[in-house]
């Protein structure tokens, strides 16, 4: 399986950010993970808008947005004004999950499903054949640095099998605790887009922490 990996800058230095999204380019990495919370739908506050629109210019690596937000449809045109090539929602939001689709597809650009660790991955089934990918968290959405849960792994090889079954070439991503010795686990269970944070920025050698999360044994 083609492994991709997505670095997150939650975990970056804020006072290099430039620096950072170029050492992540220069190193390997796929994307870059952007994560917005609004401290209501998540227990914590990130960045919005216009860091995106700050740091668009200093990449040419594909923005992936994932929006940890109560009500995302109301910013899809803003997040995809400022430079987002990829918008994930979450699948516990209370509004039309295909009505956020239809926005984000109208505007160009590719769409995600993200649910939590608690969620039932079925929850998603419905839409799939209209996602660019499906986000599985492995830690409670909110904070970085957390530790991986193991049991999200079984949401991983169902939901692989469900695409495998549709004949789909759905992306699967995941987040949370992911380095060394969870990327192997991942991969394995059918994971094909890795979200890393503190693995890859707090590396003294970032390549090398790339290539250690393509690797699949």
């Amino acid at each position: 399986m083609n492994i991709k990996v997505s670095a997150s800058i939650l975990s970056a230095d804020f006072a290099f950010l430039g620096d950072e999204l170029k050492r992540a380019e220069d190193s390997g990495c796929d994307m870059i993970h952007f994560d917005v919370m609004d401290g209501h739908f998540v227990p914590n506050i990130s960045y919005g808008v216009p860091v995106l629109k700050s740091i668009r210019s200093r990449s040419r690596l594909p923005f992936d947005v994932h929006l940890m937000i109560t009500d995302p449809l109301k910013y899809i045109d803003a997040f995809t004004d400022a430079g987002a090539d990829h918008i994930t929602f979450h699948e516990e939001i209370c509004g039309d999950k295909n009505e956020v689709i239809d926005k984000i597809l109208s505007r160009g650009i590719t769409a995600g499903i993200s649910v939590k660790p608690d969620t039932p991955i079925e929850r998603v089934y419905p839409y799939l054949d209209r996602l660019f990918m499906v986000l599985v968290m492995t830690v409670e959405p909110g904070f970085g640095g957390q530790g991986f849960i193991p049991k999200t792994l079984d949401k991983i090889s169902a939901l692989r099998a469900e695409i495998i079954r549709r004949g789909l070439d759905t992306h699967i991503e995941v987040d949370g605790g992911i380095g060394f010795n969870t990327a192997p686990k991942v991969a394995r269970a059918g994971a094909d887009l890795l979200v890393s944070g503190s693995f890859l920025f707090k590396s003294e050698d970032m390549s090398a922490s790339v290539n250690a999360l393509r690797r699949e044994e």
